[in-house]
């Protein structure tokens, strides 16, 4: 009988955020595929866990993956980690689901800690509709690419950045998007220094000469243009109202409204062309 694959999110800075649920996971695995031994096995001394460990990281998924798919086939269970947050989000243990799932292999995932939702819930900037970008390409045409079609989008953006590109980053978001474009910059998230900053390209880009920590950008999105009033569609509405019965200045009215129209306007085109 084949065994499973369980997604176990980890603290993104504070080890007080594992979970319950997570530890007793990590403990009862029969290994863990970590991206970083060292990293995990801090965790593990902390929560007083010793387990058999193997590395499944970016730069070695291509064999490390089929290994773990192996043992996994043949029974046991792992448990899937990353040094910090969720892992498969924006990051290679999505490369590991997709072999499971392509394999016939169970795969759960233990809800945790998660450097986009954490970004994107202290914001301040709307939360309802988003997209996901994680980091930008390192090559500079792909680069524009993304950054250009990201100009014209309407969701608020999330992006993850490393410190030392941060400035560069912020740069390139001001000429693609403009200086004017809302932003937060969230630093440290859970740890010591967190910090939250909240203002527009043009302040980020001057607020931050020495970047240190790990970095979550939150972007405005676009502001949705907006759409030319329908005055035709409001003169047949106009029309179609009379022919219930309505006089003309109720359905003047009621097809301005409609139709986000001044009634005075409508009014005095339907008695021009009516």
């Amino acid at each position: 009988m084949a065994g499973k694959l369980i997604l176990v999110p980890t603290p993104i800075g504070n080890l007080g955020d594992i979970s319950p649920r997570a530890a007793e996971t990590l403990a009862a695995a029969d290994f863990i595929a970590a991206e970083d031994t060292r990293v995990t096995g801090k965790l593990l001394n902390h929560l007083g866990i010793r387990k058999s460990m193997v590395i499944y990281h970016r730069h070695n998924a291509d064999t490390a993956g089929p290994a773990v798919l192996r043992r996994l086939e043949a029974g046991e269970t792992c448990a899937l980690v990353t040094d910090a947050g969720t892992p498969a989000i924006s990051d290679p243990g999505e490369d590991l689901v997709a072999l499971c799932a392509a394999a016939g292999i169970p795969v759960e995932s233990i809800p945790g800690p998660c450097a986009l939702t954490v970004a994107l819930s202290v914001s301040g900037l709307p939360t309802a509709r988003f997209v996901f970008e994680g980091f930008l390409p390192t090559n500079k045409k792909n680069r524009r690419s993304r950054l250009a079609a990201l100009a014209a989008e309407e969701r608020t953006i999330v992006l993850y950045e490393a410190p030392h590109k941060l400035q560069d980053t912020l740069e390139d978001l001001k000429e693609t998007m403009g200086a004017d474009r809302r932003i937060a910059v969230c630093r440290e998230l859970s740890k010591l220094h967190e910090e939250v900053w909240r203002g527009t390209l043009d302040g980020a880009s001057r607020q931050w000469p020495e970047p240190r920590g790990e970095y979550v950008l939150v972007l405005d999105g676009k502001a949705p243009e907006e759409a030319e009033p329908d005055e035709d569609g409001a003169m047949e509405r106009l029309r179609q109202l009379r022919e219930e019965g309505h006089s003309l200045k109720e359905a003047s009215a009621m097809a301005a409204e409609q139709f986000g129209l001044r009634k005075r306007d409508l009014y005095q085109r339907a008695l021009e062309e009516l």
